[in-house]
């Protein structure tokens, strides 16, 4: 954040400064002005980054959680029991319907998406536990508590992507080798962000319960979802 922060101003400056050179002297022209403007706008944003690595490290798992509900939320509200996922696209205007498309999920279909349903709630808690955990015994008082808090946001920053290609497979005509894979993907993702948690200063005895707790769910998620597609590979 402080570098891309930087960056910027450091680029407004450096735009300015090349108008204001190649304008006539004493001119003020309307480039200067836009130029200027990026400049204060860029001053802006540094006035506002968060006041240390923890701050930014919770700024940012505020954000990955963000997406996360989203997209739990956007396929709740698909799978809502006789609802067409595809219901909000227009109808085929010459056949009046959307073709021969198969457009709903299968019994067997419903049994799967339950498991990666249960993937996706762990990967909400698992965000919510972290960012709380964060903000309660965070701390940057040395070089390695740093590096954790570091570590922590770059392994966290892949669960939300993880999720949506989850949930993109998840639409019908379903490919369930497809979600298996993507299911994985995001298994590993949660288990590595639970290891870093456990393993790091923001994680003391007291803590231990969750972690281990949402581990299981994982594994007993990705487990079903296995013996659901073992017919698959």
């Amino acid at each position: 954040m402080v570098r891309d922060a930087t960056t910027e101003v450091v680029e407004g400056m450096i735009q300015l400064t090349e108008t204001i050179l190649s304008a006539p002297l004493e001119s003020l022209s309307q480039d200067q002005l836009i130029s200027t403007g990026g400049v204060w706008e860029a001053c802006e944003q540094v006035s506002n980054l968060p006041r240390d690595n923890q701050a930014a490290v919770a700024s940012a798992l505020a954000a990955y959680l963000g997406v996360v509900k989203d997209a739990l939320e956007e396929m709740e509200h698909a799978l809502v029991e006789g609802q067409d996922p595809y219901s909000d696209i227009m109808e085929d205007e010459e056949l009046g319907f959307r073709g021969n498309r198969d457009t709903y999920w299968s019994e067997a279909d419903r049994k799967l998406l339950s498991s990666c349903m249960g993937l996706m709630k762990a990967s909400k808690a698992c965000l919510k536990k972290v960012l709380g955990v964060v903000k309660a015994y965070g701390k940057v008082d040395s070089p390695e508590q740093i590096a954790q808090l570091d570590d922590l946001a770059d392994i966290a920053n892949e669960i939300s992507p993880s999720v949506d290609e989850l949930a993109l497979s998840m639409y019908p005509p379903m490919n369930q080798l497809a979600v298996r894979l993507n299911a994985a993907k995001l298994a590993s993702v949660l288990k590595k962000v639970l290891e870093i948690t456990k393993t790091s200063h923001v994680c003391p005895p007291s803590e231990e319960g969750w972690v281990q707790f949402l581990t299981g769910a994982v594994d007993h998620n990705m487990n079903k979802i296995k013996n659901f597609t073992h017919g698959q590979l």
